[in-house]
Formats: C-alpha cells, sequence, structure tokens
C-alpha cells in the first residue's frame, strides 16, 4: 500500500461519512503538507482532518481576524469541529488540550 492509499484508508476509518470532495481536500492536504511527510498515515489523516474543519468549515479564521489569540479561537470552535466529526460517523473528537497542527 502506498502513502496516499494508506491516508485514504485513515480518513476513512476517522471519517466514514466524509463528503467526497473533502475526502479528496483532507487526503491532499496530508499528502501535500511538508509538516507531515514524517507523520504516520493515521496522524496525518486526522491532523489534516481537524485542519481542514478548523479553517473551512468553523468560525475560526474569521475569530483569529477579530482578535481572539489561538487557544481562545480553538476553544469556541471546538463543538462546532466535534458536531462535523460526529455527522461524518468519527470515533474521536478534538480535545481541549490537543495539539496545534
Amino acid at each position: 500500500m502506498n502513502r496516499r492509499e494508506a491516508i485514504e484508508s485513515a480518513v476513512r476509518i476517522l471519517a466514514p461519512r466524509i463528503p467526497r470532495h473533502e475526502f479528496e481536500a483532507v487526503t491532499d492536504h496530508a499528502l501535500g503538507s511538508r509538516g507531515l511527510h514524517a507523520a504516520s498515515p493515521e496522524t496525518a489523516a486526522w491532523l489534516s482532518l481537524t485542519a481542514y474543519i478548523r479553517h473551512r468549515l468553523t468560525d475560526y479564521d474569521d475569530l483569529l481576524n477579530d482578535g481572539y489569540d489561538m487557544e481562545s479561537a480553538r476553544f469556541f470552535v471546538l463543538d462546532d469541529m466535534n458536531g462535523i466529526l460526529e455527522e461524518w460517523g468519527s470515533p474521536r473528537r478534538v480535545q481541549a488540550e490537543d495539539e496545534p497542527e
């Protein structure tokens, strides 16, 4: 199994009901991110998935632009992120103390 297949498999396990276009975006990010090249496929998939949700599907960036610090902005979008993960069938949730990607 090559890296793309391994990451795709991990994303499918982490978010079995993720919409196809978002599946592609998360997979492409995991493969293209220089910071994730050394990460396991599972770690790369999780970090890409949570970054995608945070930046594309929540108000996180707007909160940062409004002057909130990163920790506060993350706190305010935590429930939205976990709601999306639940909707997508993910067995995992983001915790308040998760490390930044």
